[in-house]
């Protein structure tokens, strides 16, 4: 039973307190009001610009009302978690520029090479959900991290913890972009912590960086343009349009949060959760392409990686093996990791592997292979 008269002052102090304690980065307070957002939501679904997520589109406008998705909702409590593994260099960034200038190298979007954000953050805010209700006894509520219709950022930005900059992506003044967010959503009339002004002024180094044209203007995006999208989110082929600027990305894109002159204040991570995985920091395209499906399932457990499933990771190699061609065109080993799975049962593969064997040269009759 809901204590008849908590101190909500208090309550909001100890919150923040107890999610510093539980590895948040930063806990705030916001309400629940949305609605300055229903317009442009609803105008980029009408555009297409979520692509084949149709989960974007499925629950109308109650992903901008919260009270909508768990009734009684009347504050959200939104945290930050920053992502960037312990060990991580000062010169990150630069690091990783050179690795996609490697024609070999695998590149994996730096918050993908640990352990699944969703189960870390979602345990965590769990855990802080569960000393409030120690602390006053029961009340509504609900914990979410990107596995609900609700509009997170838009949240976490009223609430203060950064604003939106024009990759679309949150932005804090103390921790650039490179961190996850979650929220619980409470039926506790909590003090509300005031929004942070945007800080992006003239800079347009994120547009210029997209290799793919994807962000359209500031805080305009095309996820169908978005390397991203096409490597996690779309479940068939690759666009040919699209191939050649992916590189050797092969599995998200972390160029916008590269460029941006705020990402030289990122932090590091608390937790080990998020230190790097299975050397994917360091791998090779060749290697990983050659990993078979057990492999892949054995080695990707607990990582976000593994929801695309082993058809779509030889998809997304396959490509950066054919944009290998660029400089080493032809290279022995990569043809013949290629014409490995020039037979592969999926058709998925096999086109991919084609697409890529034709740019080193060789051309494929796969009506001859499966004949």
């Amino acid at each position: 039973m809901l204590d008849a008269s908590p101190d909500l002052h208090e309550l909001a102090r100890a919150i923040k307190a107890w999610g510093a304690e539980l590895g948040f980065a930063d806990v705030r307070i916001t309400d629940i009001d949305l609605a300055h957002t229903e317009a442009g939501l609803q105008a980029w679904l009408d555009a297409g610009h979520h692509g084949e997520m149709d989960y974007m589109a499925c629950h109308g406008m109650k992903r901008a009302r919260p009270a909508e998705l768990v009734p009684g909702t009347v504050r959200v409590i939104s945290a930050r978690m920053d992502y960037l593994p312990r060990d991580t260099p000062d010169d990150w960034r630069a690091r990783e520029r050179l690795r996609q200038q490697d024609p070999q190298a695998a590149v994996v979007s730096v918050y993908a090479r640990g352990r699944d954000y969703h189960k870390v953050l979602r345990n965590r805010l769990q855990a802080l959900a569960d000393k409030v209700k120690t602390a006053i006894g029961d009340y509504g509520y609900r914990a979410f991290t990107d596995s609900a219709p609700v509009m997170e950022l838009p949240l976490a930005q009223k609430a203060g913890l950064g604003w939106r900059g024009k990759h679309t992506l949150l932005l804090s003044r103390e921790a650039g972009s490179t961190f996850f967010i979650g929220e619980i959503l409470v039926d506790l009339p909590l003090p509300v912590d005031a929004p942070t002004g945007a800080h992006c002024g003239q800079c347009d180094a994120c547009m210029v960086a997209c290799p793919t044209g994807a962000i359209l203007g500031p805080g305009r995006l095309d996820a169908r343009r978005c390397i991203s999208y096409l490597t996690i989110e779309l479940k068939g082929s690759i666009p040919e349009e699209f191939r050649p600027l992916i590189g050797n990305r092969i599995y998200g894109c972390d160029d916008c949060q590269l460029a941006c002159p705020w990402n030289k204040f990122a932090q590091r991570g608390m937790l080990a959760d998020f230190d790097e995985r299975n050397g994917l920091g360091a791998s090779s395209l060749v290697e990983l392409f050659g990993w078979e499906e057990e492999e892949f399932n054995r080695r990707m457990e607990g990582s976000p990686i593994r929801r695309i499933g082993h058809e779509r990771w030889l998809r997304n190699l396959a490509v950066g093996l054919g944009n290998a061609s660029d400089q080493i065109q032809g290279e022995p080993a990569i043809v013949a990791a290629l014409q490995a799975r020039a037979a592969h049962p999926s058709a998925l593969v096999r086109e991919h592997v084609a697409w890529a064997l034709a740019r080193h040269g060789v051309v494929l009759q796969l009506d001859a292979l499966h004949a």
